[in-house]
């Protein structure tokens, strides 16, 4: 079998998908940037346990948290004793010295952290999705260019097919039919999955 190339430069990012609902996380901040955090949370994992810390709060949050039952409100300055038992952090204050200093003890506490607008300070990005369906897509620029990600988010969710899920709970129940060795069963499900790339399908401009 072929090994896979080493990749020298780039972007290096590991990409997983994480199941955010078994995880208790963390929110600072409760503004413009701190609302774009926990929609986005929310929209992808909407059972994930969110506990929100700001000295004030946007209606819209306060409308989010309200709709969520796993979403807590803490109307106050943060506190380092927020930071107990949780696995996640994200950062989305407008104080920047305040993000440096929590950054501190969670890198000594070993707790992945995400901070706005701050690549250097990250453990991990939030990347543009594309989600049809099951089908979710994480798309990275290694922090370089949000434009592009949602450029790009934009273009795959116009492409992808809107029956896409249909396509994959009947891919599902063939793959289960399918006979034979591994080997086989990718060469099938290659031949009935080849439309999806044909470029004779593709609309022309």
């Amino acid at each position: 079998m072929e090994q896979p190339t080493l990749q020298v430069g780039g972007n290096r990012l590991f990409p997983i998908f994480i199941k955010l609902e078994t995880l208790d996380v963390l929110l600072v901040g409760g503004g413009n940037v701190g609302l774009e955090k926990l929609s986005a949370i929310l929209v992808n994992s909407p059972a994930t346990r969110v506990t929100v810390v700001a000295d004030r709060f946007l209606p819209e949050v306060r409308a989010l948290a309200a709709a969520h039952a796993e979403v807590t409100l803490i109307e106050r300055e943060f506190d380092f004793d927020d930071l107990a038992e949780k696995d996640l952090i994200i950062l989305a204050t407008d104080n920047k010295a305040l993000h440096e200093r929590i950054k501190r003890v969670t890198r000594e506490r070993r707790i992945l952290t995400n901070v706005a607008d701050t690549p250097d300070l990250c453990d991990f990005y939030l990347g543009s999705i594309v989600q049809k369906g099951d089908l979710k897509i994480a798309i990275s620029t290694n922090g370089k260019s949000p434009t592009v990600a949602k450029r790009l988010r934009e273009f795959l969710t116009d492409v992808i097919p809107d029956n896409i899920q249909d396509i994959l709970d009947n891919l599902t129940v063939i793959r289960e039919r399918i006979k034979g060795d591994f080997g086989e069963k990718v060469r099938r499900l290659n031949e009935l999955t080849a439309a999806l790339s044909s470029k004779d399908d593709q609309p022309h401009g």
